[in-house]
C-alpha cells in the first residue's frame, strides 16, 4: 500500500482536530456554560491527596523536568507555560516563564486543578479522551477569556504496556504560535518516554544482577549463545576455579571446558529448553561438594537465544542430612527390632545352654568348650542388641575418666598379654565427667576391642588422657591394618563390618553413647598405618 504524502497526513489530523474541538463546543452549550464568563473549577485536590500523586509520579515528573527545563533553556526570556498531569487530568506541576505562570493562576489554575469536560474546552481533556496530541489556538477555545492563548496537550504513554502515564501541556501568547510548536512538543515526549523506559529496563537489570552475580548463596556463570563464559560471580568463580584470580582469567573461555557442567550448557545450547534441578558433585579445593545445577537460556524480543545463565545452589549439607536421616531410619530399624531377637533368641538359647551344662558329663570336653563359647559369643551379640533397641536406666554422676578406663583395663589386661600387644597409658590430665559409668564403661571396652581385633600379630595401644577446649579427650591410637577411606567413612553404620563374624554394632553403640553425653567421637585412620579414636566428654 503506497505512503500518504505527508501534507495529505497533516491535513487529516487537523480535520480530526477541528471535529473534536467543534464537538467540544457543542457539549459546552449543552451544558448550559456561558463563552462570556471564565471557566469554573469543579475538581481539585487537596495539598495531601496531591503530594501522594506527586510521590506517584515521582520518577515521572522527574524525567519530564529534565526535558523541559532543557527546551525552556534555549528558548529563555520568551513567554512559554508548561504544565504536567497525571493520567486523569489533574496537574502536577507548573514550570515555564514566571509571568505567564502568574497570568495562568489569575485565571485560577493551579496545581492539583482537574481540567475535565466539565470546565469547557481544553487541550488536556482533548487529549486524554482522542489519546492523541491536542491544539487549541485562539477562538478554538469555548470560553472567550482564554482566545488569546495558544495551548498544546500531547500524551506520555508507558512504553511496555501501552498505559497513558501523563499528559504534558505547553502554553503561550497567540501571537507566539507556531505550527511546529505541536511537534516540538511531540518530540520532547518521545525522549520523555524513551527514558522512561531505559530506567525501568536499567531497574530490572540492576534488580537481576543483584539478584543473580551479586547472591552469597550461589554461584553464577553466564555465557552465550556460542558458550563464551561472560560473567560470573565470585562464588561461581570460586566453584569452578583454582584461586582468587581465576574469575578475570576465565572471561572469554568456553563453558564447554568446564567437563561436570559442560553437557548441561551444551544440551541447553542444543535444545533451546531449560535444564534444572541437576545434581553435580564437584572438587573445591580439597573438598568434594555437592550443588543443584539450573541452566536456563535468555531470548532478546526478536526471540533470539542471547544468553544462558547457569546457577550452582550448594546442597553439601542437605546431602549430609539425608545421609544422617538414613543412618537414624536404620538405628531405628535396629532398635526396633532388638527386642524381638532378644525374646526370639534368648530364651531357646538359654534351654540349650541348661540342657548342654545337664549333659555336660557325658558331652566330650572340647566339643562342650566349644559349644558353650559359641553360646555365650551369642549371648554377648543379644546384649548388644538390648543396649540398642532397649531404653536404659542411665544414672549421670561425677566419674575420672582415669578410674573408669583402669577398670576396663584390669579386664582386658591378661587377654592383650595373650595377643602380644603392649598398652601405654598417659593419664596426666585426669578431669571430672558427667556420665554414666557403665555406658562409659562400654564405649571404652568397644574401641579396645576393635583396636585388639586390628592387632592379630601384637603390637601396641597408646591411650592418652588430657584437656582440650574444655572436654576431657580420651584418645585411643594402635597401629594395626588400618582401614581405607571407604571403610572409615561408613564406620559406625549399623551392620557394616569387616569382620566375619562382626555386626556392626559396637561402633555405632559408641557413636549413640557418646552422642547422649554431648560428647564427640572423631575416628582417623591410614591403611597399614594404624587407627586413632578420640573420645571427647564435656569436662565438669
Amino acid at each position: 500500500m503506497e505512503a500518504s504524502p505527508p501534507g495529505k497526513v497533516n491535513w487529516y489530523n487537523n480535520m480530526l482536530n477541528n471535529d473534536r474541538i467543534i464537538e467540544s463546543h457543542k457539549q459546552c452549550v449543552k451544558q448550559g456554560l456561558s463563552p462570556d464568563y471564565l471557566p469554573v473549577y469543579t475538581e481539585c485536590c487537596s495539598g495531601a491527596e496531591l503530594e501522594a500523586k506527586r510521590s506517584q509520579n515521582r520518577e515521572a515528573i522527574e524525567v519530564i523536568g529534565f526535558f523541559v527545563d532543557k527546551f525552556l533553556s534555549s528558548v529563555a526570556g520568551d513567554p512559554f507555560f508548561i504544565a504536567i498531569s497525571d493520567h486523569e487530568g489533574y496537574i502536577l506541576e507548573f514550570k515555564g516563564d514566571s509571568s505567564i505562570i502568574a497570568t495562568v493562576r489569575q485565571l485560577g489554575i493551579v496545581e492539583g486543578l482537574r481540567f475535565s469536560e466539565e470546565i469547557g474546552t481544553n487541550a488536556v481533556d482533548l487529549c486524554i479522551r482522542s489519546n492523541g496530541p491536542i491544539q487549541l489556538i485562539g477562538e478554538d477555545h469555548f470560553h472567550k477569556a482564554l482566545h488569546q492563548l495558544a495551548c498544546y496537550t500531547t500524551p506520555i504513554y508507558n512504553k511496555d504496556n501501552g498505559q497513558l502515564l501523563a499528559t504534558l501541556s505547553l502554553m503561550t501568547g497567540i501571537q507566539f504560535n507556531h505550527p511546529h510548536l505541536l511537534a516540538l512538543l511531540c518530540t520532547i515526549v518521545d525522549s520523555i518516554e524513551r527514558e522512561l523506559l531505559l530506567r525501568r529496563n536499567n531497574t530490572q537489570l540492576q534488580i537481576l544482577n543483584q539478584v543473580l552475580l551479586k547472591t552469597n548463596y550461589y554461584g553464577v556463570v553466564i555465557t552465550d549463545a556460542l558458550g563464551t563464559i561472560i560473567d560470573t560471580n565470585d562464588i561461581g568463580a570460586a566453584i569452578l576455579g583454582k584461586d582468587k584470580d581465576w574469575k578475570d582469567s576465565c572471561l572469554g573461555t568456553s563453558v564447554f571446558e568446564r567437563s561436570r557442567i559442560a553437557p548441561y550448557f551444551e544440551q541447553v545450547i542444543s535444545s533451546r529448553e531449560p535444564c534444572v534441578g541437576i545434581e553435580v558433585a564437584l572438587q573445591v579445593g580439597n573438598l568434594q561438594r555437592y550443588y543443584m545445577l539450573d541452566v536456563v537460556p535468555i531470548y532478546d524480543n526478536e526471540h533470539q537465544l542471547t544468553r544462558v545463565v547457569g546457577s550452582l545452589r550448594d546442597i553439601t549439607e542437605m546431602k549430609t542430612t539425608e545421609e544422617l536421616l538414613r543412618n537414624t531410619e536404620k538405628l531405628v530399624f535396629a532398635g526396633q527390632i532388638a527386642v524381638s531377637i532378644a525374646h526370639e533368641i534368648r530364651n531357646p538359647m538359654t534351654t540349650v545352654k541348661g540342657m548342654l551344662q545337664l549333659s555336660s558329663k557325658t558331652t566330650n570336653p572340647h566339643y562342650y568348650n566349644l559349644m558353650m563359647s559359641e553360646l555365650e559369643r551369642m549371648n554377648a551379640i543379644v546384649g548388644e542388641f538390648l543396649i540398642l533397641g532397649r531404653p536404659q536406666a542411665i544414672q549421670y554422676k561425677d566419674e575420672q575418666c582415669s578410674i573408669l578406663l583402669q577398670e576396663v583395663l584390669s579386664v582386658f589386661e591378661m587377654q592383650l598379654e595373650m595377643n602380644g600387644i603392649q598398652i601405654h597409658c598417659d593419664t596426666q590430665e585426669r578431669k571430672t565427667i558427667r556420665c554414666d559409668r557403665d555406658q562409659v564403661k562400654q564405649v571404652i571396652l568397644n574401641i579396645l576391642k576393635n583396636a585388639m581385633e586390628a592387632l592379630p600379630f601384637g603390637g601396641e595401644i597408646r591411650i592418652q588422657l588430657d584437656e582440650v577446649e574444655g572436654f576431657q579427650r580420651m584418645r585411643f591410637a594402635d597401629n594395626g591394618v588400618g582401614m581405607t577411606d571407604e571403610v572409615l567413612q561408613r564406620i559406625g553404620q549399623p551392620f557394616h563390618t569387616t569382620r566375619r563374624d562382626g555386626n556392626g554394632l559396637g561402633m555405632m553403640i559408641v557413636d549413640k553413647i557418646v552422642s547422649s553425653h554431648n560428647g564427640r567421637l572423631v575416628i582417623s585412620s591410614e591403611l597399614e598405618v594404624g587407627t586413632t579414636v578420640e573420645v571427647w566428654f564435656p569436662c565438669v
